[in-house]
């Protein structure tokens, strides 16, 4: 064996390092936890050739509206987008109480989240305050139980790319980090008033490969002739593809990403989601489902993990030992 080759034996590893340049913008606000770095101009180039393919329209089953794209996001910019992403947003674990047939149930989100945004009878000003959309005025203290927050530079960029493909508009990016194959999402509809009728949104993946299920919501009993109930669909949605969810889909179907074994599924899997909210009340739901009172989780690269932000110290100390 070479010299060199002993001396690279004996040698302390390096540091792990994000596989992503960062870039020394970042977006600040009071209502962020820390300042969340821009886009790293490599990604934003590759985003240019977005979308990679066109998307394909899924509309062969009653009332199912969708346009899939089998890639969304190029090849190059998927995983420095992953990387990325996973690295500079906050996340939380959110847990909440619900209350079923008067009985309260605590609920732990299967998930990492976190959502930016504010409905559309509000807007932040270039200086980051929160005004009256209408009036442009200061919003009055107390109008919100939740703080929003303005969607940072990373986001923003995914969030107009998006729009001028769909033809959509949005006012909320709420993105769901799953670590591994246990965290999931069980079957729902993003059918919530706040959100109007037939909404659009727009769904995408980076990272691990996941099953996304799809089910009609029951069909009532006909006077008339009777309908063939529609059958389950199943889309395995891989790093960069996207699903736009449209018309009735919300209102008569239900999605799920469920648990999933194997390899895979490990390293991680993020998904964004952009959706529209028109009243205040969408802006509460949003922050107290996503964000909460729990603690920030952050990716830390040593441990290869969500770091919360007072297990910070104990962790970087145990990698360094």
């Amino acid at each position: 064996m070479k010299r060199g080759s002993l001396e690279a034996f004996f040698k302390p590893a390096a540091p792990k390092r994000p596989k992503h340049e960062v870039s020394l913008d970042k977006s600040a606000h009071p209502s962020y936890p820390f300042a969340i770095s821009h886009l790293p101009a490599p990604i934003k180039d590759e985003l240019g050739f977005a979308p990679a393919t066109e998307g394909r329209a899924i509309n062969d089953q009653l009332d199912l509206d969708l346009m899939y794209y089998q890639p969304y996001i190029p090849a190059d910019a998927q995983k420095s987008l992953f990387s990325f992403l996973r690295q500079e947003l906050p996340f939380y674990r959110v847990i909440y109480n619900i209350s079923r047939g008067g009985i309260q149930t605590t609920i732990n989100t299967p998930r990492f989240t976190t959502v930016f945004g504010v409905d559309e009878t509000s807007t932040f000003n270039p200086s980051g305050d929160l005004v009256d959309a209408k009036t442009g005025k200061s919003v009055a203290k107390g109008r919100y139980k939740c703080t929003p927050r303005p969607i940072p530079h990373c986001l923003d960029q995914l969030r107009i790319l998006v729009q001028g493909t769909t033809s959509e508009t949005f006012n909320f990016v709420l993105v769901n980090y799953y670590a591994d194959g246990k965290d999931s999402i069980s079957y729902h509809s993003d059918d919530e008033r706040f959100l109007g009728p037939n909404p659009a949104i727009a769904s995408l993946s980076l990272g691990a490969n996941r099953d996304f299920l799809m089910k009609h919501k029951p069909i009532s009993p006909s006077t008339t002739a009777p309908v063939a109930e529609p059958k389950q669909v199943k889309l395995s949605l891989a790093s960069g593809d996207m699903v736009l969810m449209r018309g009735g889909t919300q209102a008569h179907w239900q999605h799920s990403i469920p648990k999933r074994a194997g390899a895979g599924a490990q390293q991680g899997r993020i998904n964004i989601t952009f959706r529209k909210a028109l009243v205040k009340g969408g802006t509460e739901n949003y922050y107290q489902y996503n964000v909460g009172t729990g603690a920030v989780h952050r990716w830390h690269v040593g441990a290869g993990k969500m770091v919360a932000e007072e297990e910070e110290g104990p962790v970087r100390k145990e990698m360094a030992e």
